[in-house]
């Protein structure tokens, strides 16, 4: 049996975690390449464990104290460094399979670059696609390379659409009346406006149903993960954005549905668990054991079913804004909301300003159409650079 070679961009991540988890439980896999952005010690672990050809630490400033670790671990692992090593790691042609699984605008010139090669790509960066969603989509198209994507909704629809032999049927589109992504509501679903101005990072951080990183566990508890994930389902399915919409599901069972013209529904079921949708990403078209917990539908006794308010989370309307209004809205959204979040978190701002800050800068930001990766980075630092003057105006 031939074993598929797997890079895994952001391997110390949550979802990094996940992915290796699954290698390490079948022998269909190998690993090419891992990289990690300042977890030195958790990268040398790895490396430790599953002796991939290539590691790459992101930030520079650690590419010593990251030698010395491997130096005295017992693995043949060749260590590289910095920003360019990452991107030549995921164009290197003796991967199959790309796992992007890097938080934030960061992660976008290494995803571009793997979407360039060809390959597979486990698409969990959903930046890439809100910041570059037409160029993206575009360059894999030109290269071959098959997305597919691996957070939990999307990875639902795309369940839900690959139930033909051949696997995604994109014929079914122009009978789709509406996709439909699930939210669990976080962890303030059910706070007032009033009891949302006094909220910790820390509370935010707790999120009911998912274990995830900082970053993200923030835009879920703000609802603005769905405001990204509006973008990315517009450029995953090629459907107008007024035809996808969300709603909130606390349970966390039902991932997605389906809205078809003929008045039928399909859904995806799952207890929640990243192990599910990269398993399928993996082994698309087939499937492989996951070890996951059995979903028991007679222990199902509630699934809620609530619209958003949008009064209460407005980082949703903002994201559906930006997504109606395309161009560079998008771009400048998430690089707003990615200074916003980080200030957050480090109690410089409160949870209610987060969506204050983004709307500010959309309006100050006139909206463009950019071509090319380096317009897109240009937009984002300029978003990200009044993002940080707004802020330290009102500190």
């Amino acid at each position: 049996m031939i074993k598929q070679s797997v890079t895994i961009l952001g391997s110390t991540g949550s979802v990094g975690r996940s992915s290796l988890d699954l290698i390490r439980s079948t022998k269909k896999f190998e690993l090419f390449a891992i990289t990690a952005n300042k977890n030195t010690d958790l990268l040398r672990e790895q490396c430790e464990e599953f002796n991939p050809h290539t590691a790459v630490i992101a930030d520079e400033n650690l590419a010593d104290t990251c030698y010395k670790l491997l130096r005295q671990s017992d693995c043949d692992t060749e260590l590289k460094a910095g920003r360019v090593a990452l991107e030549e790691v995921a164009g290197d042609s003796r991967a199959d399979v790309v796992v992007a699984a890097i938080v934030g605008s960061a992660g976008l010139n290494s995803t571009m670059t793997a979407a360039k090669s060809g390959k597979k790509i486990l698409l969990a960066n959903k930046e890439a696609l809100v910041m570059s969603g037409e160029l993206f989509m575009k360059t894999a198209l030109h290269s071959g390379s098959m997305i597919i994507p691996i957070d939990s909704e999307h990875s639902g629809i795309f369940q839900c659409l690959s139930h033909a032999p051949s696997g995604l049927d994109l014929a079914q589109l122009e009978y789709i009346e509406k996709l439909v992504l699930t939210a669990s509501g976080g962890p303030f679903l059910n706070l007032s406006s009033s009891e949302l101005k006094n909220v910790t990072p820390e509370m935010a951080c707790a999120h009911p149903t998912w274990k995830m990183g900082k970053k993200i566990s923030v835009d879920s508890a703000s609802m603005m993960n769905k405001g990204l994930e509006l973008i990315e389902a517009h450029h995953l399915f090629g459907l107008d954005v007024t035809r996808i919409d969300a709603i909130i599901h606390p349970q966390s069972v039902v991932h997605a549905f389906v809205h078809f013209l003929d008045g039928s529904v399909l859904s995806q079921l799952a207890n929640p668990d990243m192990k599910i949708p990269i398993a399928y990403g993996l082994s698309y078209p087939r499937r492989m054991e996951t070890g996951v917990q059995r979903l028991k539908l007679t222990e199902l006794t509630e699934l809620e079913f609530l619209e958003i308010d949008e009064d209460r989370f407005p980082c949703l309307k903002l994201g559906r804004l930006a997504a109606e209004e395309g161009g560079s809205s998008p771009i400048v959204l998430n690089a707003a909301n990615e200074v916003a979040v980080e200030a957050f978190l480090k109690n410089r701002i409160s949870f209610v300003k987060i969506p204050e800050i983004i709307e500010e800068v959309m309006t100050k930001i006139p909206c463009e159409s950019p071509s090319t990766i380096d317009i897109i980075h240009e937009l984002d630092s300029r978003a990200k650079q009044l993002s940080n003057q707004l802020i330290n105006k009102g500190s």
